[in-house]
């Protein structure tokens, strides 16, 4: 040992004379390696079989140092499990795991290492009870669950956010009794009216292509597009009619696409998918989640929560400001390039609304049901004013539908419009001329893929600045408040329209105008800004509060669509979904309304034809578009004002 000690010295000083490494880098040598690090959870793997003989492949992370019989938390998904534990809890279970939980993830069946055939779709046929489908699936899973996982408390709690939203919303169709608290986030509930696919049957292009290539391209990944253009625009204008996805690319390959496009209308494909239509209560305490500035799914959620009742003892609605699935993020605490007041809004939803929702009916005496944990059926985060907000019924009742027009010279008051304005401007519309050959984008260009991410997913909140300058954009903008404007429940467009074709689209897009308040105006000349500087400033800036699309064709029914009677004015009915906000004092509210909104939608030929995905070059032309605004035919943004 003393020869030993000798040496090392030795060796410390030569290196300290010969500028080799010193004692602390000799000393790092020698010491031993650090532990690999150990996750805190158990992991299993294992394959659960369905009633149909199909086996779904699932994953079992229990805490490692679980002593006392733990609830289960299920999550359903066909984007693929764990393939290891993790070293860490991630941060947006964080909340959840104090409480103390078996986590399972699973892949829906025909995903990744699950058998079967995975169908793309959200439909569920109660009647038939020989199907399998996402809620015949997840009863046999928790059933299986609670019969084999050791140290369970006989509890399960399902929750997901899009996809995963809609594999637990649909649990509520079918509920196993192990089954005691569902919170479904961000749950498409019919593709043809709402959320991913449609919206009132106008077709949401690039999401859907892309989609569909993700899911159903390879069944062992998530797929993505490579396009051969840097900009998504330009790719889909080059594309043309919308035949040649099939002729050029997809070859008949991509089900959900076929589906799509071989079923244009409300028809009774459609009407299956809309799996909401089949809830009538809500039999599990439910949470149900929205952003206000979901780019994908924003209406499902409000929808499933009216379909189950405020009457229900635990059906509950969250809503805050948020794209989709950011709630999940660590903070939230901004939107667009404002901070929400200090808030760390997604963190907060997570610590004190789902946390507590699920430790109420999934731990200790409350288990049962018998108090639920919130004394309000509906909480949102209210923009503007920065604060959450409770309501005991939605919408609630202090909320007033109050009428904003527009007006000839481009002006929005809530006094409606008058004889003389129209025989001033000698007309009773303004209008543009709608170009298919040049559609408005609907983010800035160049514009990246919708999958696997990028800037699609804030751009609901981007500044609308980038087109308010197209001469194919109808501006309207109001003087600035006097007073904060409050407005909490669901908003509504009332246009009177008119084209010179036999279809159209009309977009409606409501917009909070920030004030200029110089901060950002004063530079040294002939230095400029500061990089960045002006990206991250809110003056000026043109916040989208509501914005949604109508197709003409379906202005009357929407399983049998009908031509346009070329420049006759008619009613365009625009629900602009469900929102809580306080437009400021010395802001300015603000209307765009457009006709295309490209590529997120598809390009209305302005031609009709019996379907948009069977259109010809040909049919695709220039149209001229009037936007009403005169007494008898007075548009109108409608507002659910709160005083």
């Amino acid at each position: 040992m003393g020869a030993w000690r000798w040496a090392l010295g030795l060796a410390l000083g030569v290196g300290l004379c010969l500028g080799a490494p010193g004692p602390a880098a000799v000393a790092a040598a020698v010491a031993p390696k650090p532990p690999a690090p150990v996750s805190p959870y158990s992991y299993q793997q294992v394959m659960i079989p369905m009633r149909d003989g199909a086996r779904l492949q699932t994953v079992i992370m229990a805490p490692a140092d679980q002593t006392v019989p733990l609830p289960i938390l299920l999550r359903r998904t066909p984007y693929g499990v764990p393939d290891k534990p993790p070293l860490k809890t991630p941060s947006d279970l964080e909340a959840l795991a104090k409480d103390g939980y078996i986590f399972v993830v699973q892949n829906l069946r025909g995903r990744f290492k699950s058998e079967g055939s995975f169908l793309l779709t959200s439909a569920v046929d109660l009647k038939d009870r020989r199907a399998v489908n996402e809620a015949t699936d997840a009863w046999d899973t928790i059933d299986w669950l609670v019969k084999h996982v050791p140290n369970t408390n006989g509890r399960v709690g399902i929750y997901g956010v899009s996809y995963d939203g809609m594999t637990a919303a649909q649990t509520l169709l079918l509920p196993h009794p192990a089954l005691k608290a569902v919170s479904e986030q961000a749950s498409p509930a019919d593709q043809w009216m709402n959320d991913d696919d449609h919206r009132y049957g106008a077709f949401r292009l690039s999401p859907t292509f892309e989609y569909g290539v993700m899911e159903q391209a390879k069944k062992t990944a998530n797929t993505h597009i490579r396009f051969e253009t840097y900009d998504a625009y330009q790719w889909y204008l080059e594309l043309g009619p919308l035949s040649n996805i099939n002729a050029k690319y997809l070859h008949g390959g991509i089900p959900h696409w076929n589906n799509a496009v071989d079923h244009p209308d409300y028809d009774a494909y459609w009407k299956r998918e809309a799996w909401v239509d089949q809830l009538r209560s809500a039999p599990v305490p439910t949470l149900n989640v929205a952003g206000f500035w979901d780019q994908e799914d924003p209406w499902g959620p409000w929808r499933i929560f009216a379909n189950a009742g405020q009457g229900a003892a635990a059906n509950f609605m969250v809503a805050g400001p948020w794209c989709h699935g950011c709630w999940r993020q660590p903070k939230g605490d901004t939107l667009a390039y404002q901070s929400l007041g200090g808030h760390e809004t997604s963190r907060e939803f997570r610590e004190t609304i789902e946390a507590p929702f699920f430790r109420a009916y999934l731990h200790g005496d409350e288990a049962a049901g018998a108090k639920p944990p919130f004394d309000w059926r509906v909480s949102t985060f209210q923009t503007g004013a920065n604060q959450w907000r409770t309501y005991a019924e939605w919408p609630p009742k202090a909320a007033m539908a109050t009428s904003l027009y527009l007006h000839l010279d481009g002006s929005l008051s809530f006094d409606p419009p008058s004889a003389d304005e129209v025989a001033s401007a000698g007309a009773s519309y303004r209008q543009y001329v709608s170009d298919p050959a040049n559609p408005v984008p609907y983010r800035q260009r160049p514009i990246s893929p919708v999958y696997p991410g990028g800037d699609w997913r804030t751009w609901e909140s981007a500044d609308q600045r980038f087109v308010d300058h197209r001469p194919d954009v109808l501006t309207f903008v109001s003087a600035p408040l006097t007073q904060d404007l409050t407005v909490t429940g669901a908003l509504a467009a009332q246009l009177f329209a008119s084209t010179s074709g036999t279809d159209s689209d009309f977009i409606v897009k409501l917009i909070d105008v920030y004030p200029e308040d110089g901060e950002t105006a004063a530079w040294d000349v002939g230095t400029g800004p500061a990089p960045g500087q002006y990206a991250q400033s809110m003056n000026g800036y043109q916040l989208p509060i509501a914005m949604e699309i109508r197709r003409g064709r379906y202005n009357q029914s929407y399983e049998h669509p009908a031509p346009l009677v070329p420049n006759q004015p008619s009613a365009w009915d625009i629900p602009l979904r469900d929102h809580d906000h306080v437009f400021l004092k010395g802001h300015r509210l603000m209307v765009q309304i457009q006709s295309s909104w490209f590529p997120l939608y598809d390009r209305n030929p302005q031609t009709f034809v019996a379907s948009i995905y069977k259109a010809a070059a040909s049919d695709f032309v220039p149209a001229t578009q009037r936007i009403y605004a005169a007494p008898g035919l007075a548009s109108r943004i409608v507002l659910p004002v709160v005083k």
